[in-house]
């Protein structure tokens, strides 16, 4: 037995040394188009014989290296050669490494990541973007809240809108926990994209388990507040039924096939389809019901403002990664988040429309009784059908 554990450890030193035989640092570069760099390719291991080892580039016309092959030479305790790097176009691209030496072993899973941009501090620009419409959103449930609060009353606020948010940031939320927290599904990732990046980054995350609790808050102001004759629609509840069902049934065979049937990753990809598919209608049962009122009071402007805001930096964002890495298929090749963020846009610019055009200081025409509550709590007048 002892004999048999020692044969084990020394098979897992060995499988753990040949996954290490080479670094190369940095591993991860960005270059200003026109610029050059130098990195490092190091043995871990001391050679016996010099080994070559043979740099290629997936993408040659937008970044090479000058070596047809390094040589790694004997007898060192941690043998090294220098790579230079020239870039032609923005863009990125993936040097992988070959060697004939069998002391190195499989160099497969040693690469290079370089980054060819424009201009490197537009980098800087894109990041501060993507914080300001971080901010936005998270920032935007909050002037419906305080209206609720401030009116004591949620007539004027679309219930099937707040449905269709709760079960939209719920799909949304258990994609992006699935893919930043679960190592199965990051593994199931990294199988399709070896060397690909996490799609779903912390602050996705944070926004999206921020948005359901607010969501959910406003949820519940509906069911303490005065809300007349309001409920959700007939069509929502089935349209969200018919949702649930679906994520309910892909779930259970997810789990009782063990990921053979589908695999874990699919169906958080089926629950992101679930957010895309209610964003496209979200919109829809509030701006009607404006029209139909011929008023947008109870409907904050204050919210569309800011997801106005938030929906153009994201899309100013994806302009800015486009020119500086040469990238516009990740706009136009790719529509649906693009498409999602136009459409957003198209349906924050009618509220606005509504709000300050059409209905200007408009009371509701359809007969309820609406109590406007100052900040102090105190009713200022009912209203009824004119």
């Amino acid at each position: 037995m002892i004999f048999q554990l020692l044969v084990l450890l020394q098979l897992c030193l060995v499988t753990f040394q040949n996954d290490v035989n080479v670094t190369v640092n940095p591993s991860d570069v960005t270059l200003q188009l026109g610029d050059s760099d130098v990195v490092n390719i190091t043995s871990v291991i001391v050679l016996k014989h010099p080994a070559d080892v043979y740099p290629t580039s997936n993408l040659p016309w937008v970044a090479n290296v000058t070596e047809y092959v390094v040589i790694l030479d004997a007898n060192k305790s941690h043998s090294s050669a220098t790579l230079h790097i020239n870039t032609y176009h923005a863009g990125e691209c993936i040097i992988d490494f070959n060697t004939t030496s069998k002391e190195l072993g499989d160099v497969s899973e040693v690469f290079l990541k370089l980054e060819v941009v424009h201009v490197v501090w537009l980098n800087i620009v894109i990041d501060v973007v993507g914080w300001l419409y971080f901010v936005a959103w998270s920032t935007s449930f909050y002037p419906q809240v305080v209206l609720n609060f401030r009116r004591k009353c949620v007539i004027g606020l679309n219930f099937d809108f707040l449905a269709y948010n709760l079960t939209g940031f719920l799909a949304y939320g258990m994609y992006n926990i699935g893919m930043y927290w679960i190592p199965e599904v990051w593994d199931e990732y990294k199988e399709g994209h070896p060397r690909g990046v996490n799609p779903v980054q912390i602050n996705d995350v944070v926004f999206t388990l921020h948005a359901i609790f607010i969501t959910a808050f406003t949820i519940m102001q509906a069911f303490i507040y005065e809300s007349g004759t309001q409920k959700v629609s007939k069509i929502c509840i089935a349209i969200l039924c018919g949702s649930w069902t679906f994520a309910i049934i892909t779930l259970i065979i997810a789990a009782a096939s063990h990921g053979d049937i589908i695999s874990w990753l699919n169906y958080l990809l089926y629950l992101s389809y679930i957010k895309l598919g209610v964003t496209l209608i979200k919109y829809i049962p509030q701006a009607y019901m404006n029209y139909q009122r011929k008023s947008t009071e109870g409907w904050s402007i204050g919210n569309i403002l800011l997801d106005m805001t938030g929906g153009t930096l994201s899309l100013v964002q994806m302009f800015l990664i486009s020119y500086n890495y040469n990238d516009w298929k990740s706009i136009f090749g790719d529509p649906t988040k693009f498409g999602l963020g136009v459409f957003s846009i198209c349906f924050d610019i009618l509220f606005i429309v509504q709000h300050y055009i059409l209905y200007r200081g408009n009371r509701p025409i359809n007969g309820e009784k609406n109590k406007l509550i100052n900040n102090k709590g105190f009713a200022l007048a009912l209203f009824e059908e004119d």
